[in-house]
């Protein structure tokens, strides 16, 4: 581009980043298939009648158990899935990549499935159900702890992926002259290898989230439908759209808003290019 004008430039700039049509016209169907079943949720909701509804349909606790179990479930899944998530990028074991498969199968399995696995695994009569209950009377399923299992199972995974994607691509570089310099392994982890990865563990934290507050297959499964003990946003709506289609659009429209807020929010401060914690 040497001897054109500033202008010059900038026109063959501005050109080679328009859209070309054969991928814009297919973007643009694929932005209207998502978003088209959102505004048909807003147009079509009952404003009028939405406070009514949400004050017969006990919202407010559905809501409130749900941000309490997604919430509980994401600070678990961070505490045990970073540590898992450096497992998987950085061991050398022939076994990694059997485990890296089996730690991610709830992205792809049905959560109805993941349900039952859960009663098979923690039930009362489960692989590990059973000497919970002999030992200490507590069973788990049908239990708000149980939402948060259920949440837990699937939701973990997504920040597992995120994280471990981030530490492979990490600079290996800075840890190990940390290690020349005499830091040892955790104090590496700590205040080397977090900080470089931090945007990318709020990312995962924040998708964690949001699939926990929406997980519905594997929650009703393993721990029922209990109105202020298990019911979750997912399952009221569930059982308000069986006899009042109403009610179950007010309550998914509650849900949708809230997800957005925080995710939007969420966004703005720590998924930015560069963002930390």
């Amino acid at each position: 581009m040497h001897g054109r004008s500033p202008s010059a430039v900038r026109a063959v700039t501005d050109a080679g980043r328009r859209t070309p049509w054969p991928l814009g016209v297919p973007a643009a169907v694929a932005v209207a298939f998502l978003l088209l079943p959102l505004v048909g949720m807003f147009v079509l909701a009952p404003w009028r009648d939405l406070p009514r509804i949400l004050a017969e349909t006990q919202a407010v606790e559905a809501l409130r158990l749900s941000l309490v179990t997604a919430s509980v479930t994401t600070v678990i899944s961070v505490v045990v899935g970073v540590p898992l998530a450096w497992v998987l990028a950085r061991s050398r074991a022939r076994a990694i990549r059997l485990l890296r498969a089996l730690v991610t199968l709830p992205l792809v399995l049905p959560p109805v499935v993941g349900g039952v696995a859960l009663l098979l695994a923690y039930g009362r009569n489960g692989i590990a159900g059973r000497w919970l209950y002999d030992w200490t009377g507590y069973q788990i399923p049908f239990t708000t702890a149980a939402v948060v299992v259920a949440q837990t199972f699937v939701a973990m995974p997504f920040l597992v992926v995120t994280v471990e994607g981030a530490l492979r691509s990490a600079d290996a570089g800075l840890e190990e002259a940390a290690a020349t310099l005499g830091a040892r392994p955790v104090t590496t982890f700590r205040r080397v290898t977090l900080p470089l990865v931090a945007p990318s563990l709020a990312a995962g934290a924040v998708l964690c989230w949001a699939r926990a507050l929406g997980e519905f297959g594997a929650t009703i499964t393993f721990a029922g439908n209990l109105p202020g003990v298990t019911q979750a946003m997912p399952s009221a709506v569930y059982r308000a759209f069986e006899t009042d289609p109403q009610a179950a659009v007010a309550l998914s429209l509650v849900l949708l808003t809230v997800s957005v807020a925080v995710l939007v929010l969420l966004r703005d401060r720590w998924l930015r290019p560069g963002a930390g914690l």
